[in-house]
């Protein structure tokens, strides 16, 4: 659900605002921030050349006729429901992510919020290295040095305005430096299966050992839309003011797209222009990620072209009834020889549309009593044109006993004559 947010109390339209951001033009006017510092190269800077243009990069895809060639150097289609990639081109080439490395920041802070680690109002204090010395060069929130903000604005000022100074700030609190919440951030990729990610800051400032890859970023998309459903809504506010600076939101598809509700920008010299994205529409949700493009607004436009593909050629389908039983597993030393099994909970898949679902089923071999009713005793996986587009646990519908002692020995002797 999109969170509501106030118009932009500006002369310049909503329309004329998206396309500001969308062609990368909106800067925050930070002047009562300025300061005579030279700033630190910085994620989401917008020097005056862009990066060189990619050639189109044709993916790779079960849809007949494929997906559209996008000039990016890595980018990927991925279903939310399942975590299976639809479609993609060079999903696993490790490649700067820029901003999108503050994914992964907030989703520490979301976790920690969860758990009771953080509190909303807990006040975080801003040191020299966090300090950001209003430079248009580098994305800020603009906190005021040695003073303090609650964990909430900075949440908002991370993933709205992608304020390094926020993220530096919340590191600090939370592991002491950037260094240690980075091991914080490394041991969650690891958790979540990044296979091709090593973080080193908080932010996505440029750093050569600081990468991760369009398959990685989507993993962790989807992490943060299942895991973060409360703080879910923040990615989609288009705006956040903050110490009377209001920042617009870069993602010019919250402008344009109302089915779009997150989740991050990103930019450097070295990164490109990035974004990953996520979209609702008819019960389906699509996460995207672009990695590299030439300019802000070559990364909409080609999101928005993978998106309208995506739900163009594919479609959710339900391959077995919610109380259908769909096998009778057998069970040994129980006062029932098998047991019903079917679905725990309702299953859809996404396959590319007019084809075919097709299931099989996988018991869990050497089954033995007790079975407790909803255990999970094997699974169901699901085909489409021979290649597998999901699977869901096999669960027992009935309670099975164990048998009393003469009718276990009694079944081991049969057993033991092939009986």
């Amino acid at each position: 659900m999109r969170l509501k947010t106030s118009p932009i109390s500006s002369p310049i339209s909503s329309l004329a605002f998206a396309i500001a951001i969308a062609a990368g033009s909106l800067v925050p006017a930070a002047t009562s921030f300025a300061a005579a510092h030279a700033a630190k190269p910085a994620a989401h800077k917008q020097p005056a050349a862009t990066a060189p243009a990619s050639a189109p990069l044709a993916g790779e895809t079960a849809v007949v006729g494929g997906p559209p060639a996008l000039a990016a150097k890595a980018w990927l289609l991925m279903d939310f429901d399942s975590g299976e990639v639809l479609a993609s081109a060079n999903p696993d080439e490790p490649l700067p992510p820029a901003s999108l490395t503050k994914m992964m920041t907030s989703f520490l802070v979301e976790q920690a919020l969860r758990s009771g680690k953080l509190k909303k109002d807990d006040l975080v204090s801003v040191s020299q290295n966090a300090w950001c010395r209003g430079s248009s060069t580098e994305s800020c929130m603009y906190l005021p040095l040695n003073g303090q903000a609650t964990v909430i604005d900075l949440l908002r000022g991370i993933i709205v305005q992608s304020g390094n100074d926020a993220s530096k700030a919340i590191a600090e609190h939370m592991a002491g430096s950037e260094e240690g919440f980075a091991k914080l951030m490394n041991a969650e990729a690891k958790r979540l299966g990044m296979t091709h990610t090593n973080f080193v800051n908080p932010t996505g400032l440029p750093d050569p050992d600081h990468k991760s890859s369009a398959r990685d970023l989507a993993i962790l998309a989807r992490a943060i839309i299942r895991d973060s459903s409360d703080y879910y809504p923040i990615y989609a506010e288009r705006e956040f003011k903050y110490n009377n600076i209001k920042q617009g939101n870069r993602n010019a598809l919250l402008y344009t797209d109302p089915t779009v509700d997150g989740l991050k920008t990103g930019h450097t010299q070295e990164a490109g222009y990035c974004l990953v994205t996520s979209s609702k529409r008819n019960g389906m949700r699509l996460i995207t990620v672009i990695l590299n493009t030439n300019s802000a607004q070559a990364r909409a436009d080609q999101t928005r072209s993978l998106l309208g593909w995506g739900y163009a050629n594919f479609e959710k389908a339900n391959p077995i009834e919610a109380t259908a039983v769909v096998a009778k597993a057998a069970v040994a030393f129980g006062k029932a020889d098998t047991v019903a099994a079917g679905l725990a909970a309702p299953w859809t898949v996404t396959v590319p549309r007019g084809q075919k679902v097709t299931t099989s089923v996988q018991v869990n071999p050497g089954l033995e009593a007790p079975v407790a009713k909803g255990a999970v005793i094997g699974k169901i996986v699901a085909e489409s044109n021979g290649k597998p587009v999901g699977e869901t646990p096999l669960v027992a519908q009935a309670e099975v006993e164990r048998a009393g002692f003469f009718l276990r020995m009694w079944q081991h002797v049969m057993r033991l004559f092939g009986k």
